[in-house]
C-alpha cells in the first residue's frame, strides 16, 4: 500500500513546483516590465544637392492641308531644334526625335460643322537626355531664338515639363543616415537628463525612406533629400 502512494505524491510534489516555478517567473517578467523604461526617439537628416541628370522635352507643332509639305515642315524644325542644341553644346547622341503624331481632323469631324482652316496637325518631340545639367539650362534659355524661325512650341506645361533627377542617393545614404542617427541619439540625451535618467542601450531602431524632392516651384535643378530614423533606447537611473 505504502509503495502504491509514493508515484501520486511525487507527482503531486512535482506539478506544486512547477506551478509555484511558473509564477516566480511570470512574477519576475511582470515586475521588469514595470520598470523597463524606454524611449523612442526620431532624427532628420536634411540635405541639397544639384540634380545629376535632366530631361528636356521639346514639343513642336505644324499645320497644313498637304500631308507631304507637313511632314517637311517638321523635318526643317526638327533640324533647326538639334542645330540649336549641339551649337550649346550638347551632343548629338544626347538628343533623340520621336516619332510625329500626326491627327486628321477630316477624318474626325462629325455633324455639319465648320470645316478647320488646315486638315491636317502634327506633333512632334525633340528629347535630350544629359548629365550635363547646367549646359542644358543655358540651352534651355536660347531655345525662344527659333520662334523667329517659325518653329511652334507647344505650351502643354505637363507633357513638357523638365525632369531633373537625382541619381546618386546610395553615395549619400551612409553619412545621412549617421547624422539622422546621432540626432535623434541628441534628443533622447536631452529627454534622459531632463528625467533624471542615463541613456541605455539601443532597444530598437528602424530607418524610414529617403525621399527626393524639388527644393521650391522656382528651382527643380535643385534636390531636397531627407530621411527620418527611429532609435528607442533604454532609460537607466
Amino acid at each position: 500500500m505504502k509503495t502504491n502512494l509514493q508515484g501520486p505524491v511525487l507527482g503531486l510534489f512535482i506539478f506544486l513546483g512547477l506551478a509555484a516555478l511558473g509564477y516566480l517567473l511570470g512574477d519576475s517578467a511582470i515586475r521588469f516590465k514595470e520598470y523597463e523604461r524606454t524611449v523612442k526617439v526620431k532624427g532628420l537628416a536634411e540635405r541639397e544637392y544639384p540634380a545629376d541628370i535632366v530631361i528636356w522635352p521639346i514639343q513642336f507643332s505644324e499645320a497644313g492641308n498637304d500631308l507631304a509639305a507637313l511632314y517637311e515642315a517638321l523635318e526643317r524644325d526638327g533640324a533647326l531644334i538639334r542645330q540649336l542644341l549641339t551649337d550649346n553644346g550638347i551632343p548629338a547622341d544626347q538628343i533623340s526625335l520621336s516619332p510625329p503624331a500626326i491627327t486628321d481632323k477630316l477624318a474626325q469631324q462629325y455633324g455639319g460643322g465648320p470645316r478647320a482652316e488646315f486638315r491636317y496637325s502634327a506633333l512632334q518631340t525633340v528629347t535630350v537626355y544629359s548629365q550635363d545639367v547646367e549646359r542644358v539650362r543655358k540651352a534651355q534659355s536660347r531655345l525662344g531664338a527659333l520662334v523667329k524661325q517659325g518653329v511652334v512650341f507647344s505650351g502643354n506645361p505637363y507633357q513638357n515639363a523638365t525632369e531633373y533627377l537625382f541619381s546618386r542617393l546610395n553615395e549619400v545614404k551612409p553619412a545621412m543616415v549617421e547624422e539622422a542617427t546621432m540626432k535623434a541619439r541628441e534628443v533622447a540625451e536631452k529627454f534622459a537628463q531632463d528625467s533624471n535618467s542615463r541613456l541605455g542601450k539601443i532597444k530598437s531602431a528602424s530607418q524610414g525612406q529617403f525621399s527626393i524632392s524639388a527644393r521650391d516651384r522656382n528651382n527643380p535643378h535643385i534636390k531636397k533629400v531627407r530621411v527620418v530614423s527611429t532609435v528607442e533606447y533604454y532609460l537607466v537611473d
